[in-house]
């Protein structure tokens, strides 16, 4: 969905004289260039799309590691239920339907048809998005946030295997080398679990949430690539208005599923003993639970907003920057433990990211 930035030039008439070598520019002439683009960028985009792109941006480096701490918060003050927090990871998908409607009326369009085969798909995909948020509770339970966050960035990985085997994306070495770099750092959190984990949390515990939070990872990047095969068997095209479309729907059946859950676990009729029960009281935990739903979703916009109005590259560059602020924060709030394994692995995660990033923009300039 990246909006095409700079139009392919036609190639000028060619010319019997060899072309004449230039030398290379120095740093400053560097800097100076890419201030001049930048200042041209900047020019040709009327302000309002430089304040959307603006708040996407901070929604994903702000609202997608709030939710990850909220998660965290709530088990580190006494809440139990798995399926709450699944639930709560979807229960705010009507702020995306606030947002989507009335564009419908601004641009004077009509909602996307909904055939038989893609309202099956949303059903999926929706199945599957109910499974993944599972997944990811019962790792936020026994890991801590830092370690989930480092361990939830091998999407990435997936996202590229399945990209690969169902879309037919590209895969050049630079995103194999993120694949290994990603893998060996997951490696290292492994070696070191004796020295991370929580009071109370048994060695069953942790490997479980470990184990779960590689499978969710896993189902996160084949709805990755799912979600892509339906925007080009599906749909056919792809637009600001579809994207959200797709997110509405998908996201109201898993929460319809998660909601199944929850009735059938009978958590709804726990909430009240635990906001009993919670350290700060009834209050601090029903505020856990609303915004958790809130930032979960302002996340999703952002990124839903940063993808469409700048690139997918843009996209990873920040899913890459959100990594540390997520174990960062957990270490100053959470006093999460930080040895020196998990450092490593946090900086060998990011040149994973960056290593992956350079490969996806290759592949954009060489499509």
């Amino acid at each position: 969905m990246p909006l095409p930035s700079v139009p392919l030039l036609e190639p000028a008439e060619s010319s019997m004289e060899p072309e004449s070598s230039t030398p290379p520019s120095s740093l400053w002439d560097q800097i100076f260039e890419f201030t001049a683009k930048a200042r041209d960028a900047y020019k040709r985009r009327p302000i309002p799309y430089w304040i959307l792109l603006i708040l996407g941006i901070i929604a994903m480096l702000v609202a997608f590691p709030a939710s990850s701490i909220l998660s965290r918060v709530y088990y580190d003050n006494g809440g139990q239920s798995k399926w709450i927090i699944s639930w709560v990871s979807v229960a705010g998908w009507p702020l995306t339907a606030l947002i989507l409607f009335p564009t419908y009326f601004v641009q004077r369009i009509s909602p996307t048809p909904l055939s038989l085969k893609l309202a099956l798909s949303y059903i999926f995909l929706g199945f599957l998005s109910a499974a993944d948020n599972l997944m990811y509770a019962y790792a936020y339970a026994y890991l801590p946030a830092s370690t989930a966050s480092l361990v939830a960035s091998s999407s990435l990985v997936f996202s590229a295997l399945f990209g690969y085997l169902l879309v037919k994306n590209q895969i050049n070495a630079s995103i194999i080398n993120s694949i290994v770099v990603i893998t060996a750092g997951l490696t290292i959190i492994a070696l070191d679990s004796s020295s991370d984990r929580y009071p109370g949390i048994s060695d069953s515990q942790y490997i479980m949430g470990y184990v779960w939070d590689i499978l969710g990872s896993a189902l996160h990047g084949l709805i990755f690539a799912l979600s892509e095969l339906v925007f080009v068997k599906l749909v056919g095209r792809r637009s600001f208005i579809v994207v959200l479309e797709q997110q509405v729907m998908v996201s109201l059946f898993a929460f319809a599923f998660t909601t199944v859950g929850v009735l059938l676990s009978r958590d709804f009729q726990g909430m009240a003993s635990e906001a009993n029960n919670f350290k700060g009281g009834r209050a601090a935990y029903y505020l856990v639970i609303i915004w958790g739903a809130i930032t979960f979703q302002l996340g999703v916009l952002g990124a839903t907003a940063v993808v469409f109005l700048a690139s997918t590259v843009l996209a990873g560059v920040l899913n890459a920057v959100r990594t540390p602020i997520t174990s960062i924060a957990a270490v100053i709030l959470l006093h999460d433990p930080m040895s020196g394994f998990k450092i490593l692995s946090l900086l060998i995660t990011v040149w994973g990211f960056g290593s992956f990033i350079y490969g996806s923009s290759m592949g954009e300039k060489s499509s």
